[in-house]
């Protein structure tokens, strides 16, 4: 029989429904009776259930239904509708389903093992790419660090977290009939974070990587549990985690917490079959059961730096993406602004071997004029008199280099945090079968990597407002006033310039590193923090800031290019600009600019800028094409030529 989970005001309830060709109407009237019927005052409502006026809509995409159709035509199975009576505010209670969430049900697996993870994968799974498996390998390592677990309970020994409680009450034993209790306890109390929840694609992630390092089989946990937490990521069933409450140390306990609460059947959960629901009914409409906590696992479920890695792992991978299309946009707007590709000569590059910046250099050579792609806006500016470029331009190598090896840096710190086991205590299987407590939740690995990771990745965004000032000036580019005909009717690029400048000074203050920061908390027992959770929230805030500003430098460079026609840049140069102006028309008269915006943001979200580029930035690199070394464009002669006005006297 077909059943429906209805919500009205503050409450779900589930409907069965015996002939699906009964209407909406029915179906709405059918819940309030349920409804009013456990109300001692009928919930308030004076009228009688028929007489009552709703409107209904499902939550997954909020489309209304008509109360005349048949809930076979607008239904499925389990289905979940929202009821609102007229004359009601929309429920304090209702989340509304979140539309733009990759909704794949791929049939791809990634097998986990708690050892080869990668920030790409998780990404990938943060994506809904990937649903996952546990390795033969990991589901034997975890059913051994069971089996050590229920001895250590059999035994009746003392041991932190599994018969005693947590933190200040590690002194106090618990009685086994209660340790049941204290789990589901521990959870509850924990799941105390505040703010908005984290998107689904993130709280994806965030699953995925406590399943990765529950599978190292060092937590404990049973494979009962592990196996309904994979049943939930490859449901998308996912829990309601709130972006704020962690320290970072002893690992991120409240989101943890709220991740673990959906699962037991508790909370919010969301999927994209129901939207925002309890989570008792989101795991009912897709055949799963709540995770019943045995021993040690609601500290297992918890204890760790998964919040931190996982929203670590994602700033890492953007920071990566925008880095690299950083010089790209770069190179255009060096173009535009006819400036040299002299400075990016290998040999000065030799000479202070850095590889992020050798590397920079390179992309510049791959792109800009040369014998294998000629420009002919670099043609027409070669006997120019301006000796050198402005450090803009001159000096890309030098700034967006250290960026680049920044975040090779802070990759390596996430990735190997994102294979580590962070519980506290760690059950050994070995010889001695022994749970040792230590210090591995503690976050400051990935938090002092995220704050070094803003801090470096933002100097894209600075050194990119800069070039978007010498664009939009004209007593510096040589072309209109804020890149529009007509001046003063039209202001062109002139705000989109003052937003760039804007975010880069929104991030100078997020680049002040947390990590620095510490605050006792737990009665002194967890006396030093990392305060990571916030240097991972704000270090992909820094990134997000830097994809835009490079957007509207990008948006500005190929409005450059249009006062430069019919002179063509390099072959690959031309290619971007093709892409862009796939999304974003020539700027001829102002119009509404922030759609501009936000679609070449997403050209460099979705790395289709690189993309484009890549295959010529590759051929360069694996072909060992000879470097071409022009004259350089601002380069003169240190003998001037003859004037013609004066002799020049020839001494005897």
């Amino acid at each position: 029989m077909p059943r429906y989970t209805i919500h009205i005001r503050d409450e779900w309830l589930t409907v069965p429904c015996r002939d699906s060709t009964y209407t909406i109407q029915w179906l709405g009237h059918e819940a309030l009776k349920r409804y009013t019927k456990n109300k001692p005052d009928n919930g308030g409502i004076k009228k009688a259930v028929t007489d009552i006026k709703f409107f209904a809509r499902r939550c997954q995409g909020q489309g209304l239904l008509d109360e005349d159709d048949t809930i076979e035509d607008v239904l499925e199975d389990n289905d979940f509708v929202e009821i609102a009576i007229e004359g009601d505010a929309m429920s304090s209670d209702f989340i509304p389903y979140q539309p733009g969430v990759s909704q794949l049900y791929p049939s791809i697996y990634l097998f986990l093992d708690g050892n080869s993870l990668t920030s790409t994968d998780l990404v990938n799974l943060g994506k809904g790419l990937y649903k996952i498996k546990l390795s033969p390998e990991a589901e034997n390592g975890v059913v051994k660090s069971r089996e050590l677990l229920d001895t250590i309970v059999k035994e009746n020994k003392v041991v932190y977290g599994i018969t005693t409680g947590f933190g200040k009450f590690a002194r106090t034993v618990i009685p086994v009939h209660k340790l049941k209790e204290l789990q589901e306890n521990l959870v509850r109390s924990h799941s105390a974070g505040v703010g908005s929840p984290l998107t689904p694609e993130r709280t994806r992630m965030l699953l995925a990587l406590r399943i990765n390092v529950l599978a190292k089989g060092y937590s404990g946990i049973s494979l009962e549990t592990l196996h309904r937490m994979i049943e939930a990521f490859n449901a998308s069933c996912l829990s309601f985690v709130p972006e704020k409450g962690t320290v970072g140390a002893s690992g991120d306990l409240a989101p943890l917490s709220h991740l673990a609460l959906g699962l037991m059947g508790e909370g919010k959960m969301w999927s994209p079959k129901s939207g925002w629901a309890d989570a008792k009914y989101v795991l009912e409409a897709h055949g799963l059961k709540p995770i019943s906590l045995k021993p040690k696992e609601g500290l297992a479920l918890i204890n760790g730096t998964q919040m931190i890695t996982s929203l670590g792992a994602e700033a890492v991978e953007r920071a990566l993406a925008i880095a690299r299309q950083a010089d790209i946009i770069a190179a255009i707007t060096l173009e535009v602004l006819k400036g040299t590709s002299k400075a990016f000569d290998s040999e000065i590059h030799a000479l202070r071997p850095h590889s992020g910046q050798i590397e920079v250099a390179r992309r510049f050579r791959s792109l800009l004029h040369s014998d294998h792609h000629p420009s002919e806006i670099a043609e027409s500016h070669r006997f120019c008199d301006r000796v050198q470029d402005a450090y803009t331009m001159r000096c890309c190598p030098q700034v967006h280099g250290i960026v680049n090896d920044t975040i090779d840096f802070a990759k390596k710190i996430i990735n190997t945090e994102i294979n580590s086991a962070t519980d506290n205590p760690i059950s050994f299987t070995g010889s001695e079968g022994e749970t040792i407590s230590g210090g591995n939740f503690h976050g400051e690995y990935p938090a002092k990597a995220l704050d070094f990771l803003a801090i470096g990745v933002h100097e894209l965004a600075a050194i990119s407002e800069r070039r978007i000032e010498r664009l939009c000036n004209p007593s510096l580019s040589e072309l209109p006033a804020f890149l529009v005909n007509e001046g003063g009717l039209n202001s062109g690029f002139m705000i989109a310039h003052c937003t760039a400048a804007s975010l880069v000074s929104e991030n100078k203050v997020l680049c002040h590193p947390s990590s620095v920061d510490s605050l006792s908390t737990s009665a002194a027992t967890e006396d030093h923090v990392s305060m990571g959770g916030w240097a991972a929230r704000k270090a992909l805030r820094v990134v997000e800031h830097v994809e835009q500003v490079l957007a509207i430098e990008l948006i500005a460079a190929c409005q450059g290019i249009e006062f430069l026609r019919p002179l063509r840049t390099t072959t690959p140069l031309e290619k971007v600009y093709d892409l862009v102006r796939s999304v974003v028309k020539p700027w001829i008269k102002d119009r509404f600019m922030s759609p501009d915006i936000e679609a070449v943001h997403r050209l460099l979200l979705d790395q289709k800028v690189w993309h484009v580029a890549q295959p010529y930035i590759e051929r360069y690199n694996m072909e060992f094409l000879p470097e071409s070394r022009p004259s350089s464009p601002t380069a003169f002669s240190l003998d001037p030529p003859a004037s013609p006005r004066k002799r020049v006297q020839t001494l005897p």
